[in-house]
């Protein structure tokens, strides 16, 4: 869909043909307006669209969203989306740190259209503009869903089993412009648990892959590793990444990628810091760097960054923060029992991105975000009306990508007026 800007344009300069009022961007030349659309912040564009139809055509211009979310991923601010597990029926936040000064101190609350079908849900990862969910309850439904189009799919059902441990990822291949969501089964063969063990074994596994636009998942067979269970926190280079788990062959944790390209596991060498062997660490993308972040002894956070992918040399400890206590959490909250399915508890401070101005962004506890100026060692606060009181942060890249052509039907249903959040 190549819209001619300018002749549309000259041809209906006081009104369009179904009556509606122009204004003089439908004038300008179309390499003009889509440069200046891709420039906007997301909650902008999202407005921009909503305004009439000539302007969602504009918007929705298939070069406009290439263009958009090329520039989005180059010296901008992201938007962070708040996933809130409290008190039942969770809830989907978002943040625009790139929004005007009005606009970026407010949170706002997403209107997923699947919710009642699934109230309870974790956030597998996020990608070029799209999120996918998973069913946390019953482990069978999976939702890719762009939440500023409003647009989502469900994925299809994968094979399952009575007693199972599942490992998500979610991440696009540039080389065949395809993506991909990655379960790692983890199941029993119903002989029960192992005797004198603390927590429940699964000794078996299987590898299932959905290429999104296929209608079935296929099987990878089974994986050496044992990954700690939580969604891929990484895309760097094409490849997904987790930490293992340590057992009795491999006693000693691993930096483990699963290349979307050949759909191979394969080991990245790891920092020689000693954190991996903790339960305190977490794994970050920072200034487009796989990074390792240790949480040490007296509350500091140590946060290493390989600057070079794969090339173990390349690991350099680049920041060192210090102690801190946010004002938000000198509020004692009781905290429900289980909450984060997958959280470590013992996490205090987790590092989320690099802003544009360079300080880093950091969620303190699942209450606060605060912005740590490497620079000065100095803390900020991030006061933001309506936020949730318990909240897992997820980096988002704000696009107006479609999950798959939008027929003619999806448009009429997202036309003009018509917003995917409510305040």
């Amino acid at each position: 869909m190549d819209l001619d800007f300018e002749k549309h344009g000259k041809r209906r300069k006081t009104t369009h043909e179904d009556g509606e009022q122009t204004t003089g961007m439908e004038l300008l030349p179309r390499e003009i307006a889509r440069d200046i659309l891709s420039r906007l912040p997301i909650t902008s564009l999202v407005k921009f669209k909503c305004v009439c139809r000539a302007w969602r055509a504009m918007a929705v211009d298939p070069q406009v969203v290439n263009l958009y979310s090329s520039c989005s991923t180059q010296d901008t601010d992201p938007c962070v989306i708040l996933h809130s597990d409290f008190p039942i029926r969770n809830n989907l936040y978002f943040v625009d740190f790139a929004a005007d000064d009005d606009e970026k101190d407010k949170v706002k609350r997403l209107q997923a259209p699947f919710s009642s079908r699934m109230p309870e849900f974790e956030v597998v990862g996020s990608c070029n503009g799209l999120l996918c969910l998973a069913d946390s309850l019953y482990n069978d439904s999976l939702y890719i869903y762009n939440p500023f189009t409003g647009g989502y799919k469900e994925l299809p059902k994968s094979l399952q089993y009575p007693d199972q441990e599942v490992v998500f990822g979610f991440g696009f291949n540039p080389k065949t412009n395809e993506y991909k969501v990655i379960r790692i089964v983890y199941y029993r063969n119903g002989h029960g648990s192992y005797p004198r063990s603390r927590r429940v074994i699964y000794p078996l596994s299987q590898v299932q892959i959905l290429t999104l636009g296929c209608p079935v998942w296929r099987s990878l067979g089974k994986v050496s590793y044992r990954l700690v269970r939580r969604a891929s926190e990484t895309l760097v280079n094409g490849r997904l990444h987790w930490v293992s788990r340590p057992c009795r062959n491999k006693p000693a944790r691993r930096l483990v990628s699963f290349d979307l390209t050949d759909e191979q596991f394969r080991e990245v060498p790891k920092p020689d810091c000693g954190g991996l062997n903790r339960c305190d660490y977490h794994l970050a993308v920072l200034g487009g760097c796989l990074s390792v972040a240790v949480y040490c002894n007296y509350r500091r956070l140590e946060i290493w960054v390989m600057k070079e992918y794969n090339e173990k040399g390349s690991w350099v400890k680049e920041y060192k923060i210090g102690a801190y206590m946010p004002k938000g959490l000198k509020q004692n909250l009781d905290r429900p029992l289980k909450i984060w399915k997958n959280a470590s508890s013992r996490r205090v401070v987790r590092a989320l991105c690099v802003l544009k101005n360079g300080e880093i962004l950091l969620e303190y506890k699942n209450r606060v975000l605060v912005s740590y100026d490497p620079k000065k060692g100095k803390f900020k606060d991030i006061d933001l009306q309506g936020t949730p009181k318990w909240f897992q942060a997820v980096v988002h890249v704000g696009s107006l990508n479609w999950i798959d052509t939008p027929p003619p039907s999806e448009l009429r249903r997202h036309g003009s007026g018509s917003s995917p959040y409510v305040s």
